[in-house]
């Protein structure tokens, strides 16, 4: 009766842990066959049906190379599983096996160690039929019921400490999208590799002989019985807090190249600064000389006596066209934000020649408590993201006339920004992130332009949020894509 509890324990673990290889690679990787319910229920069933198998035909404890081979055949079982059933041809791929085994390992080591308990139960079932307190049916169910329970503990304990730990990884690795350069696999690797190895040391010599007998490495060393316990749970640690470790490691790198982005945009944006002063003295300075300008007119009309004059035309048509060359398109009331305007306004246009673009409704107040630089930061990132999104409009709908509208609106205390474009209507969306991800190529140093612009803007008690409006007007030229409106709010 004990040998079948025990039997169907280790077949009902085998099981569970298939629900737990499917949890853990169905948390990184897609499924290969449509219904993700559906592959991981036939991934749960082969691994527990060859598992059995592989149980049945080699028996774990009649040698230390039996279990060897065990492990070996279960990685293949493993490898074959996951390229079957899931897109697994990645560099994480490697991650994912190689700590589910590992951990998957440590947690049945650490679970059997409630074997440890049973020779001191034993001892004292056997004292207490020696001394004749219990008969010989009750001294053999005690024994019997001792072995099922022991069993039914530890296979619990297995299945319990797996699965915690691999929920624990899976949740702690929150950038699953992120792909892992070489260095990075060897550093998040290391836990699991040193903690699988040293379960394939303990296999090989768990089972010594003496006199001819088998005997666990327990039993010639008891001081084993704490030390391994103990090396088994800072291994399982190390695993579970080295993915954890590994993620802050990403999230600080991110903020490094946020912050070089930012300090970029500062230089660029205190140049173009630099650039509107001086545009701004040459207005002064052509303001200056308009009376010698004026002289010169008066003495040409005295001299022809005609406006009709060619020479005069010709020389007003020139100070024209000066005059427009100094003279910026856009005044909002704030140096910083008509720079950033009218650069990115003609760049839009050398690249976009319909665009329509229209930013009369935003104005700053002349005394309004945000830096110049935080300006340069919303304005920049939101016309290049803007921009963007009007180019790849263009590009799916070459007839239609990409927008973009700015606007800005002070109530009480608070500044209101709003950036309008017409985009292709295709968002690629982030579980992990409040804003849309990008979609260019290279994801380490773009897609940090929103999460700029809320940092800012949180420095002033505000935040920025997004909505998409699809299908403004079916009747101009415009049906068929959507408009992105981005908002910023901030206390001032």
């Amino acid at each position: 009766m004990a040998e079948k509890i025990t039997t169907l324990c280790e077949i009902l673990s085998f099981f569970l842990q298939g629900y737990c290889l499917q949890f853990f690679l169905g948390s990184f990787l897609k499924e290969r066959f449509r219904g993700r319910r559906r592959n991981g229920f036939i991934v749960l069933f082969c691994y527990g049906i060859f598992k059995t198998a592989l149980s049945i035909c080699i028996s774990f404890g009649e040698s230390s190379v039996s279990g060897f081979y065990k492990l070996i055949l279960h990685s293949l079982l493993l490898v074959i599983l996951t390229f079957v059933f899931y897109r697994a041809f990645q560099t994480i791929t490697i991650f994912l096996l190689v700590t589910f085994l590992a951990l998957n390992e440590i947690s049945f080591f650490l679970g059997y160690l409630v074997m440890a308990v049973s020779s001191h139960v034993l001892e004292m079932e056997s004292g207490l039929f020696a001394k004749g307190y219990i008969g010989m049916e009750t001294f053999e169910l005690l024994l019997l019921g001792t072995a099922a329970a022991l069993q039914i503990l530890c296979c619990s304990l297995w299945v319990l400490l797996l699965y915690l730990s691999l929920k624990r990884v899976a949740g702690s690795f929150r950038e699953k999208d992120h792909g892992l350069h070489r260095t990075e696999l060897l550093f998040i690797l290391t836990p699991s590799l040193v903690g699988l190895l040293l379960c394939v040391l303990l296999r090989i010599i768990m089972i010594t002989v003496e006199d001819g007998m088998p005997a666990l490495v327990y039993d010639r060393y008891p001081s084993l019985r704490l030390l391994v316990p103990a090396i088994f749970l800072l291994s399982l640690m190390s695993i579970v807090h080295g993915v954890r470790l590994f993620q802050d490691m990403i999230l600080l790198s991110r903020e490094r190249n946020s912050r070089i982005i930012l300090e970029q945009q500062i230089d660029t944006l205190q140049e173009h600064i630099r650039e509107t002063e001086r545009l701004y003295e040459g207005v002064r300075s052509v303001k200056h000389d308009m009376k010698n300008t004026l002289s010169v007119l008066m003495r040409l009309f005295a001299e022809k006596g005609s406006v009709d004059d060619p020479e005069l035309t010709a020389y007003l048509a020139e100070m024209n066209q000066s005059f427009d060359r100094l003279e910026l398109r856009f005044r909002t009331g704030n140096t910083v934000a008509d720079a950033l305007l009218n650069m990115k306004y003609h760049e839009m246009i050398r690249l976009i020649p319909d665009l329509d673009f229209q930013a009369d409704g935003l104005l700053f107040s002349e005394h309004i408590p945000i830096q110049g630089y935080d300006i340069g930061v919303i304005l920049g990132n939101a016309l290049d993201n803007a921009m963007e999104g009007c180019m790849r409009l263009k590009e799916e709908y070459p007839a239609a006339k990409p927008l973009i509208r700015l606007s800005s609106l002070q109530r009480g205390r608070y500044f209101f920004l709003e950036i309008a474009n017409s985009f292709d209507g295709k968002l690629s969306l982030n579980g992990g992130s409040e804003f849309p991800a990008t979609r260019k190529k290279d994801r380490h140093l773009h897609g940090i332009g929103l999460e700029n612009m809320k940092k800012t803007a949180e420095k002033y008690g505000g935040t920025v949020d997004y909505s998409i409006e699809g299908n403004p007007d079916a009747n101009n030229s415009r049906s068929g894509y959507a408009i992105f409106t981005l908002s910023v709010m901030m206390k001032v």
